[in-house]
Parts: structure tokens; sequence; C-alpha cells
């Protein structure tokens, strides 16, 4: 088989070969799946593919390849054909289109006119199935990486400023949109830690989401984020003044327990009296748990529950998750070059949203994308979804377009 010049058993996106990142350089014309879709290279690629389907469907229908052979082809061909399939879905769709462009240039006189709306109505939303379809072909080709249908840990933590308590208020603002958003995704959202501020507002709060593919959608919200307001009281209400704070978003995923074993020998666990609303259980029961990893240092704590056995479990389980992100970390930084993959930490010093009050506007920096009506994007619900799918869009087409430059680069230096 590798005799044979469409063979290449790594020729579908291979994560060991290319970093997906939101760079600082934006790639302009990548911008959308259907700029991509129109790159030559990508369609060469594809044409590459789509002709090793048929020849891997070829000789699985000859009686000259023995049972190894038949099944090392019968996986090839399972991973080829939903890429053959979306490909030749998309070259029709594209033939369709331009067939009515072709038509619209020719139904250009007044008595025509009725039938030009309905080919211009026809053409927006066969350009739509057309980008539809694109979208899919990308995620087909992007490598699917197993972390990403984990559940998380996401916490969130106020950040500081001065002359108001914007930073508490917006902590808490961004908290419960993750919850109506899990809500909005039919997601479980289960409170871990919640320590809320003096006025109304949250100093740091943690939450277990599970579901389909929570951490897919998810892990592109941690960061720093920015809010630029009005306080509603104090001086600064009173003489317009705008205030700029921060708060931070941690996104971990919760992993199996075959992918990170922790030795109790390898644990310190305190216990202590819960802080904050309780009522007099609070002063009266060491409920709280506090587990150090002494190995790495790492340190997690719950009190949410009334139960010092249930907040045991859950640290544990906090504690976990933050050494798989450790795991994580190192097997991406020793899959990519130069380029590192934001993951949703502390590490990650520079803002990835901006929230503009006065503005009544939400953008998202690493990719240039402006949204109206913030309250829309805080309720968590159809706004911040289609932020989050334009921000996994972005992420797909960086995936596909770094793999195929390293590729054009390994093949100019006779690779």
């Amino acid at each position: 088989l590798h005799n044979c010049g469409f063979w290449r058993q790594k020729s579908l996106l291979d994560p060991a070969r290319f970093t997906l990142c939101f760079n600082s350089r934006h790639r302009k014309k990548h911008q959308d799946s259907r700029a991509l879709w129109k790159h030559e290279a990508v369609q060469k690629y594809l044409e590459t593919l789509s002709k090793e389907y048929q020849q891997v469907s070829h000789l699985l229908s000859a009686d000259s390849v023995n049972d190894f052979e038949v099944r090392t082809l019968r996986r090839r061909c399972a991973d080829l054909s939903p890429i053959a399939a979306a490909f030749q879905e998309i070259k029709e769709a594209e033939r369709e289109v331009q067939e009515l462009e072709a038509m619209c240039r020719e139904l250009d006189s007044r008595d025509e006119k009725q039938l030009l709306e309905l080919v211009l109505e026809e053409k927006e939303t066969l350009e739509k199935k057309f980008n539809m379809l694109c979208r899919k072909l990308f995620q087909l080709l992007v490598p699917k990486k197993k972390y990403d249908r984990s559940h998380v840990i996401l916490e969130v933590t106020a950040g500081r400023t001065t002359g108001g308590d914007i930073c508490q208020q917006f902590t808490k603002e961004m908290f419960d949109m993750y919850q109506n958003y899990a809500d909005y995704k039919h997601w479980t959202f289960d409170i871990v830690n919640y320590t809320p501020a003096e006025i109304g507002g949250l100093h740091h709060a943690a939450a277990h989401i599970s579901g389909d593919d929570v951490y897919r959608h998810l892990k592109y919200e941690g960061g720093t984020h920015r809010v630029q307001r009005i306080p509603e009281t104090g001086l600064s209400s009173r003489m317009q003044r705008i205030h700029t704070g921060t708060m931070s978003v941690i996104v971990l995923p919760q992993p199996e327990e075959v992918d990170v074993k922790v030795d109790p020998k390898d644990l310190r666990i305190d216990t202590f009296r819960a802080k904050g609303a309780g009522g007099q259980h609070v002063n009266k029961t060491d409920s709280a748990v506090r587990i150090v990893h002494l190995p790495t240092g790492l340190a997690v704590e719950c009190q949410q529950e009334r139960s010092q056995q249930m907040n045991k479990e859950i640290a544990l389980r906090t504690l976990r998750a933050k050494l798989y992100q450790q795991v994580i970390e190192k097997q991406i930084s020793q899959e990519q070059s130069a380029r590192k993959l934001q993951l949703g930490t502390r590490a990650q010093s520079e803002r990835i949203r901006t929230y503009n009050f006065t503005q009544d506007r939400v953008t998202d920096h690493r990719i240039s994308y402006d949204a109206r009506n913030i309250k829309e994007i805080l309720s968590g619900k159809e706004a911040l979804d289609k932020l989050i799918n334009r921000l996994l869009e972005f992420a797909e087409i960086e995936a596909v377009t770094e793999y195929l430059e390293n590729l054009q680069a390994l093949e100019g230096g006779g690779c």
C-alpha cells in the first residue's frame, strides 16, 4: 500500500503537526469558512483526500488484499468517507450558486423583476447552505481532542479596582451568565464554592458543569474579562465617570478516573469551619475541607456543603481537574513549536474580552468581533452562544490554515 502514490497514514490533520491558537496577527483572508474554502492549498488538499478515498474504496472491492490490509483500509475509508461526501456537497452547492448568479445577470429587465426576486431569494438560501457545509467540512478536518467532551470546573474571581465595587458586581453577573448558559445548553450546573462580597457582588465562585461537549464550548472563555461602566452608586455615578475593572475565568476539563490518579499518601487534608452564611451550623461544625497535593503544592478547598465528606469529594474532584490541566499543558507544549495555545488559566494575562456598558458593546479581542446589547450576552442564551460559536469557527479555521502552511513548508523543504 505504501508503494501507491495516494496512501499516507497521516494525511488527515494530525494534531502533533500543528498548533491552534488565537495569535495577534489575525489572518484577514481566512476569517470565515467560505474564504478558506476558496484557498488554492485547501482545494488541492481536499482533491487529494477525495482521490485517496476513491482509491481506498476501489481496493476494498478488489480481491487482492489480505485480511490485515482490509482492516486498515476500512479504518481509512471510515475516516475519509464523511470528508469526501462533504467535499462533493460543497462543490455541488457552489455550482448551483454560480448558475443562479449567471441567471441574475441575465434577469435585468423590468418584466422579469418578480422572477429576479425569486432567484435572489433562492441564491441567499443556497449561500447559507454553502457556508454551513464549509463549516461542517472544516469541523471534520480539525482533530478532536479527547477532553473536548469533558465536563468542567469553572472558576470566577474578581479583580481589583479603585473607587467602587464594579469588579465584584461584574463577577457575579458573569457567574450568573454561565449558569444561565448551562441551562440554555441543557447542562447541569453544580455550585462548588461561593464567596459573596459585602455589597451584593462576588469575590470568588466555582461550579462543576456537566453535559455534552461542555469543555469544547467553554475552553476559550478562560482568561481576563474587562468591564467598563459607570458605577450605580457613589461619587463616580453622580459625576458620570467611567470605571474600568477586571475579573478572571478559569475553565478546567474534568478528567475521568483513568486520566489522573492521585495517591492518598500525597495529600494533606485539613478541616476548618466554614465562613459566610449558614446559621448555627457554621459556628459548630468543621465541615469545610482543604486539600493540599504535596508533590505539586496545589491546594483546593470546598465549604459549600454541610457534610464534610461531600466537601472532601468535591475538593478531590477539583484537585484532579487542576492536575489534569497540568497534564494537558505538558502534552500541548510537547506538540507545539513556537506558538502557544490559550487554555483558560491564570497565566493568560492579556484581556480576552471587553464589556463596555456605556457603548452597549462586547468586544472579543482575539477575533476582533463586536456584539451589541450587553444584556443579551449576559443573559447567557442565544447571543452568548453565537459569540462562542464564532470563537470555535475561528479556531477551526486557524487549525486548518496553520496545518496547510506547515504542510507547504514541509513540501517546500523536500520532506
